[in-house]
């Protein structure tokens, strides 16, 4: 598996963008089943990698944190039960306090530091962001200068921690192309932001200055008033995608070499895309969840199966970890929320009827693939509002003093697998109620609409939704739904 962060597919030329700026992309779809209906669910990057492991939404329960210790991670079990499991990933929220506990279910693992604002090169020695930059660009906290100090550390493409992940990448397939049961999970950050890329990148695309917004702080923006920033800012994610589609090629050389397409399962896929200025904002997490951010590129090869094609079936992250056991015929342990992939691609079966995606505290959203509800808090303080956990974590801290002395052992369920778990009082700072609850046809494109008899069959596929995977009794109380 070939992983992206923020992978956009309305840059994609599989997905109709320049041939010219993704050939790889276009090369990939060659040989695989391109799915036009696949989102994301828990969102975003940590959330969205523990429904990689667990088959399972989390974002009813809980917000970005850890694996949990009673969580069911389906590479563990692809190790336990004899297939290796390796990761290499420059995804620097792994070695985090809210990530911590991803990279060790894996057989081994190999990380590649620098990435945004991972803590590495000293920092206090950076003078200052440098000139010219966009009022737009991020230059609150420290992040922005980690950024400046981390690449100093990689100053040619060779040094970037993207290329040095897919080239280790590249060595354990070497390693193990003549060998069986195998799985190895190729994770690059690009093109997450900040859009950091070799000038050659930026040229192929027009831009010749210095950067002036390479890495957007998440805000409202008036797409008008700062046109020409935001035209140059797609561009430099649109070279950043481009060195991404670079890196992708290394990869289908090395399937073509080793003659991989014949018995090897591969998938090219994200946890979700990024908001460049449509609907007046730049960014994700605290906007409506629009179709740029969770409506996501997908791509998996099946040996034998179909080439070329493309899947209307509507499918999610959750779908990959009982794809895996499934491809390696693992039995799952648990109930998962996903389904195989396999029989969708090999035999057309259907996918999903409804899938329910959001970030924790924000919009809980449902969509049957033409039509998508977002249900908002229905009180201006989000309340009842609560954590579902045993790891209390946050990104880079721990819960606060206040959270933990709300904390309550409650018995177990679904949600922790049967272990009893902390509930706590939570907090967010994204605000679903000031946005409202709202509809959207998404047949083609993305069209606010009111239309009763559909809105109505969306909440009733929301409730059931959320029925069946036991969310907590307080997230229908904060979106004043009945359980």
């Amino acid at each position: 598996m070939l992983m992206f962060d923020t992978l956009s597919r309305g840059f994609l030329s599989p997905y109709g963008a320049n041939p010219d700026l993704t050939p790889n992309f276009s090369r990939l779809a060659e040989r695989c089943c391109t799915f036009d209906r696949f989102y994301g669910g828990s969102m975003p990057c940590m959330p969205a990698r523990r429904e990689l492991h667990t088959g399972r939404y989390n974002f009813l329960h809980r917000s970005w944190g850890p694996l949990e210790p009673f969580d069911y991670s389906c590479f563990q079990a692809l190790d336990e039960s004899g297939t290796y499991a390796h990761l290499v990933t420059d995804h620097s929220h792994y070695w985090e306090d809210g990530g911590a506990t991803y990279h060790n279910r894996y057989s081994s693992w190999e990380g590649f530091r620098g990435q945004e604002g991972d803590r590495w090169a000293p920092r206090d020695v950076v003078e200052g962001l440098p000139a010219g930059m966009s009022s737009l660009q991020k230059a609150k906290g420290p992040s922005p200068l980690q950024h400046e100090a981390n690449k100093s550390r990689q100053p040619l493409e060779k040094d970037m921690s993207t290329v040095l992940t897919v080239g280790a990448g590249l060595d354990f397939l070497a390693s193990h192309a003549s060998r069986n049961d195998w799985f190895v999970q190729i994770e690059c950050f690009d093109p997450h932001e900040p859009f950091y890329v070799p000038q050659e990148y930026r040229a192929a695309v027009g831009l010749t200055d210095p950067p002036r917004l390479n890495w957007p702080a998440y805000a409202a923006v008036d797409a008008g008033a700062h046109a020409s920033e935001l035209e140059e800012c797609r561009r430099e994610y649109a070279a950043l995608v481009s060195l991404c589609d670079a890196q992708l090629g290394r990869v289908l050389d090395a399937f073509d070499e080793h003659g991989l397409w014949e018995d090897t399962l591969f998938i090219v896929d994200t946890d979700h895309g990024f908001l460049l200025g449509e609907h007046g904002y730049l960014g994700k997490n605290f906007w409506p969840m629009h179709q740029e951010i969770i409506h996501t590129p997908f791509f998996i090869h099946v040996p034998g199966a179909a080439e070329g094609v493309r899947s209307a079936e509507l499918c999610q992250i959750i779908d990959i970890a009982p794809t895996l056991l499934d491809w390696f015929g693992v039995d799952s342990a648990v109930d998962m929320d996903g389904v195989s992939l396999l029989p969708v691609v090999r035999e057309g079966a259907a996918g999903h009827e409804h899938a329910l995606f959001g970030a924790h505290g924000n919009h809980v959203c449902v969509t049957d693939g033409d039509y998508v509800y977002m249900r908002a808090a229905a009180r201006e303080d989000n309340e009842p509002f609560v954590e579902c956990t045993l790891m209390p974590t946050n990104i880079r801290g721990f819960f606060s003093r206040e959270q933990l002395d709300s904390a309550e052992l409650v018995d177990g369920d679904r949600f922790s697998n049967g272990w009893p778990y902390l509930k706590c009082r939570s907090r967010t700072y994204m605000n679903s109620h000031s946005f409202g609850s709202s509809l959207w046809d998404v047949r083609d494109g993305e069209e606010r609409i009111e239309d009763a008899d559909v809105e109505e069959r969306m909440i009733s596929a929301l409730v059931n939704g959320m029925r069946a995977v036991e969310a907590p009794a307080e997230e229908f109380e904060r979106l004043g739904l009945t359980a």
